[in-house]
């Protein structure tokens, strides 16, 4: 083990808050089908499923009975890619750091703490975005949903990239904002930080978490107490 301690991050609502453009391709997608668009509270809260359930979700949950019933499966798929492919486009607009991040992350450099990402937002889109939003030399290791032929919640997503960094599962922890990153978690038996305002729709009082926090100033005082 070559590291002393590694922190596993969720990027969408926890890292980054990337709600805006998010948004704003799903209410492309909208517009250009035929279906209302949602404000920024009705689709975040889907957000950490991925893209597929996240549309899946909101573009069918108000459709017209008719509509449902038209090639549903391939309407859903193209609008999936067509959500992919504009978001792909226009992945950093609005979307920024949630505040201290930049330097939360300089301070985990600094201690030698390993750091990857687990998220349900595809690999390339994943790398991109922190690329884009400059904070990508940090992570060691960046895992979507397309990474592995799992994701969160399962644990294995989290305890693979684990193995893969050559750490110690008793000597990491995670942080995200949502409950699939809180049962990730739980599942691979890791204590959670839950970031709170996050990307859910279910009370942060329902979520297994160790620590909560508002944004990450301060943080490592929290962390200090695992080192």
């Amino acid at each position: 083990m070559t590291q002393k301690f590694t922190i596993l991050f969720d990027l969408d609502g926890t890292l980054v808050d990337t709600a805006p453009d998010l948004v704003n391709a799903h209410n492309y997608v909208m517009k250009k089908f035929g279906f209302e668009t949602k404000s920024v509270d009705e689709v975040k809260a889907l957000v950490g499923m991925g893209a597929k359930t996240m549309m899946s979700k909101t573009l069918w949950s108000n459709a017209k009975e008719e509509l449902r019933m038209v090639k549903e499966k391939y309407t859903k798929d193209q609008m999936v890619k067509e959500f992919i492919n504009y978001y792909g486009n226009n992945i950093l607009v609005e979307s920024k750091l949630i505040n201290g991040v930049k330097d939360f992350l300089i301070w985990c450099k600094e201690n030698k703490i390993s750091m990857g990402v687990c998220t349900n937002k595809q690999e390339y889109l994943a790398n991109d975005l922190l690329k884009k939003i400059g904070i990508s030399n940090f992570f060691e290791y960046v895992a979507g949903c397309d990474t592995f032929d799992y994701c969160k919640p399962d644990a294995r997503h989290l305890t693979s990239v684990v193995e893969i960094l050559n750490a110690d599962l008793k000597k990491t922890i995670m942080i995200g904002d949502s409950e699939v990153d809180a049962k990730s978690a739980e599942n691979a038996s890791i204590p959670f930080i839950v970031l709170e305002g996050g990307y859910t729709n279910i009370n942060v009082s329902q979520m297994k978490y160790k620590h909560k926090i508002k944004d990450f100033i301060g943080l490592s005082n929290i962390v200090k107490k695992y080192l």
